[in-house]
């Protein structure tokens, strides 16, 4: 498939009520009709709490609710949730395809300022999805701060990054993401939540999709719960490889992964 259509849900989170956070993006998604990919913020069922894992949905019935929308929109749907797991708490990004395959990411970065490694279990792993033809590397908000864990090897198309990013670093996070895509010279997507959280943190979303040089093709108005789409284009995108190769002359590094 050389087009890949993507929605990008900005959306305020209930505070670690896992159930009213379904049922909201449950009166959302169902026009999402005729998409490839669906995305939802960082920890989607409780909003970005350190006590979250206790009070998180079981991982099977989110990976559940995620299926039944995944089926019935014909869609890869995702986002992020806080879990426990046997080896302790995670921060996991789930993607679900229409026929119950799941893919998972966990968080590599830890946020300290807010003593999230005191509470969860850092991922190992980098992952990228095949989906359709596109190959897609799943992210979670801090991790967009460290280039290396994101270089792209010429092993992925489009980079996701779901995030709960205050307003007050918000530059950050739109000249990231639009340097992510510009070096790495991939689309990328930031889904960012909205809204005020229980520890007095606001977030006006900033959500973003952009083209591998650097192009807005889609932003979500700030504070503002919406949804964002745009058609993504891989025909597009290696025949801007081929005529800027950049990639080629890029530095050797070690990502110890």
């Amino acid at each position: 498939m050389s087009t890949l259509k993507l929605s990008v849900l900005q959306q305020p989170l209930v505070w670690l009520d896992g159930e009213a956070n379904l049922s909201h993006f449950d009166s959302l998604l169902g026009p999402l009709i005729n998409r490839d990919l669906i995305i939802l913020p960082e920890m989607f069922t409780t909003g970005f709490a350190m006590q979250a894992p206790e009070r998180a949905l079981p991982e099977s019935r989110v990976v559940e609710w995620l299926h039944k929308w995944a089926r019935n929109l014909n869609a890869m749907i995702g986002g992020s949730v806080a879990l426990s797991t046997p080896k302790g708490a995670v921060n996991r990004f789930l993607l679900v395809e229409p026929q119950g395959k799941v893919h998972f990411y966990d968080k590599r970065h830890l946020f300290r300022m807010a003593g999230e490694h005191n509470y969860y279990v850092a991922g190992t792993r980098r992952e990228v999805v095949e989906w359709r033809g596109w190959r897609i590397l799943p992210q979670v908000c801090y991790d967009l701060r460290f280039p290396v864990w994101s270089r792209n090897t010429q092993d992925y198309d489009l980079a996701l990054y779901v995030a709960n990013w205050p307003a007050r670093r918000t530059h950050h996070w739109q000249a990231l993401l639009t340097a992510r895509a510009i070096e790495n010279q991939a689309y990328v997507a930031g889904c960012n939540r909205v809204g005020d959280d229980d520890n007095g943190h606001h977030y006006s979303g900033d959500s973003l999709i952009i083209s591998p040089q650097g192009e807005e093709l889609a932003r979500a108005e700030p504070g503002a719960a919406m949804i964002i789409e745009a058609e993504l284009s891989l025909e597009a995108l290696q025949e801007y490889r081929e005529a800027f190769p950049a990639w080629l002359d890029a530095d050797s590094f070690l990502r110890h992964d």
